[in-house]
């Protein structure tokens, strides 16, 4: 028997997950910073490919970390009137949105980005800068990542939603955010 609330828990375990690892990728990120500045104006030293590694990093942190924020409603909502709504009524609106906004684009930017990741990865893309990293393939892949992660996020934002919408109670699916 399918059971939507375990699905929903599964998901955001899964997601929790991966907040965690990328979490890890803010410190790294400043720590080559600080070792890019050191050794730029230290000791006039400097490195094409570190300096694209913290904008890989920058880049994991902000689309492989998105779906958790959105877990756990820190993401940017233009609240007007939503702040004053009991839950029932927010979860209609957030079923909503999930159902005609946020799915639908994430869809969209996984269906459009696949030919462009493809042929990144079919031709193995390297930087263009000399000495960066032979990797842009791997950067590319994170905006299909990104789109995964949102939808099924989005999935188990769904069923919290619908729960508490269909059963008229303010309690959510999963408590342990």
């Amino acid at each position: 028997m399918f059971n939507a609330a375990a699905l929903s828990r599964n998901i955001d375990v899964f997601n929790d997950n991966i907040s965690k690892l990328v979490s890890w990728f803010t410190l790294f990120m400043a720590l080559i910073t600080l070792l890019i500045v050191v050794l730029r104006y230290g000791f006039d030293i400097g490195w094409i490919a570190m300096q694209e590694s913290v904008m890989y990093l920058h880049a994991c942190v902000f689309l492989l970390g998105s779906a958790h924020t959105l877990r756990v409603n820190e993401h940017v909502r233009v609240d007007i009137f939503y702040s004053k709504f009991d839950g029932t009524k927010k979860a209609k609106i957030d079923t909503f949105g999930t159902l005609f906004f946020m799915l639908p684009v994430n869809i969209f930017i996984f269906i459009v980005c696949w030919d462009y990741v493809a042929s990144s990865w079919a031709i193995m893309e390297d930087s263009q800068a000399a000495g960066g990293l032979p990797a842009v393939f791997l950067l590319k892949t994170f905006i299909l990542l990104f789109a995964a992660l949102m939808i099924l996020q989005g999935v188990s934002e769904l069923i919290r939603n619908m729960h508490v919408w269909l059963h008229q109670s303010n309690t959510v699916v999963s408590e342990d955010k």
